[in-house]
């Protein structure tokens, strides 16, 4: 037997329904967003690492400062649960402006490197540039030259950004290396597809035998990265800024489905991808809650 709900019950369901949606809406816009700070760790088992290295990584993505999503005092509150991580390390994976879709108001780039001067490592805070780096500098995308203006003004706060570059690290006594590549689409606005990433030149800076770990922006050209780098640490997809039953349809057409978020093995190769802290193109985060990366590889040697 049918029984047909009555007018009345139609009406409640439907009001049910809207709040839902609503408060769904209230929370994705509003509160992940803004307010939610998550800290991701991660224990990669890496092929050849230096027995006895142990590290502490904190990994940091596409802050994308700008009014209302990311604020100073947003990114302040991230420094200081950054730096209470007791990290060796601490790593910039690049987009630091805001985009223009999102931004109801700019916060300049010189205030923002202010406020990340604060984070505190032993072995430093290292970093590398997005594609928003070039993309939101009219001057630098135009004229195809750097520094870009968030290179200019991190260096300027002693923090060193790395294209394609490498720095040689030592962890009690256990050296490793930190390497950067450029930017893979950093004149996409323009038509021009051309990467400034260069894996063989980063390579040449390595000189010895000791584990590599490579910053690279956008996760896509993990295929291409050899055995030599233990571990890949990229950004660039938000986690797909939206996320349910472990699917990113706000990004899908966009990257590389195996490329979107969290901890993937390929061969001998790591790659982990942060969900980053930012948001871009539009201002909402569900289920991908901003979060900061911990990295802890290697084991205590045993006595």
């Amino acid at each position: 037997m049918l029984i047909l709900p009555s007018r009345r019950q139609v009406l409640g369901g439907l009001g049910a329904g809207a709040l839902a949606v609503g408060s769904t809406g209230t929370y994705a816009f509003a509160i992940e967003p803004r307010f939610r700070l998550a800290v991701t760790s991660y224990a990669p088992m890496l092929p050849d690492w230096t027995p006895g290295l142990t590290l502490r990584i904190a990994v940091i993505a596409d802050v994308h400062v700008c009014e209302p999503w990311m604020p100073l005092d947003r990114v302040a509150e991230i420094v200081a649960a950054t730096n209470a991580l007791a990290s060796d390390l601490i790593l910039l994976l690049g987009d630091y402006p805001g985009g223009w879709r999102v931004s109801w108001k700019r916060v300049a780039l010189t205030d923002f490197a202010r406020v990340v001067e604060g984070f505190r490592a032993p072995l430093g805070v290292h970093a590398i540039l997005g594609n928003h780096d070039w993309w939101e500098d009219r001057d630098a995308l135009g004229a195809r030259r750097g520094p870009v203006e968030a290179r200019r003004v991190l260096e300027a706060r002693g923090i060193p950004v790395m294209e394609n570059d490498a720095v040689r690290l030592v962890k009690d006594g256990r050296p490793f290396w930190v390497a950067g590549l450029a930017d893979q689409q950093p004149f996409k606005p323009l038509r021009d597809m051309r990467s400034l990433a260069d894996i063989p030149g980063t390579l040449a800076k390595i000189t010895d035998d000791a584990p590599a770990i490579l910053m690279a922006h956008e996760p896509e050209i993990f295929p291409t990265i050899p055995d030599r780098f233990a571990l890949t640490l990229s950004g660039h997809t938000h986690g797909g800024q939206v996320r349910v039953f472990g699917h990113s349809p706000f990004v899908a057409g966009y990257h590389d489905p195996r490329y979107i978020y969290g901890h993937i093995v390929e061969g001998r190769r790591h790659l982990v991808i942060s969900g980053g802290l930012g948001v871009s193109n539009v201002g909402v985060r569900f289920g991908v809650p901003p979060e900061i990366v911990l990295i802890e590889l290697g084991s205590p040697p045993t006595a």
